[in-house]
């Protein structure tokens, strides 16, 4: 699903913070606004740092937005859980090449 730029919208949402999952910079600073500060939950909730990239270029621009919005040091500010998988996985299982055995 593409996000359409629209100029008379809040400009905040036509910046996007997760490509792999089209979240936009105002949709981050809603959930910061009502309190959800924690970047974990942030992360369920919006799925930033789940696409192809593992949040390689997200989760650094969420973490100066909660900065930001908070008044906390980047430092302050845990990087979410890296999580692997419970057992290796060939890739071809992931693309329905091969039978997973």
């Amino acid at each position: 699903m593409r996000k359409v730029m629209n100029m008379s919208d809040d400009p905040r949402e036509n910046i996007i913070i997760c490509r792999c999952n089209e979240v936009t910079q105002k949709e981050i600073e809603d959930l910061i606004d009502q309190g959800i500060t924690d970047i974990e939950e942030i992360k369920r909730l919006l799925r930033i740092g789940m696409g192809p990239c593992q949040g390689r270029t997200c989760i650094p621009l969420v973490m100066g937005i909660i900065a930001r919005k908070t008044g906390k040091r980047m430092e302050e500010i845990k990087v979410p859980a890296t999580r692997v998988p419970i057992r290796p996985v060939p890739a071809g299982v992931l693309v329905g090449e091969l039978d997973e055995e």
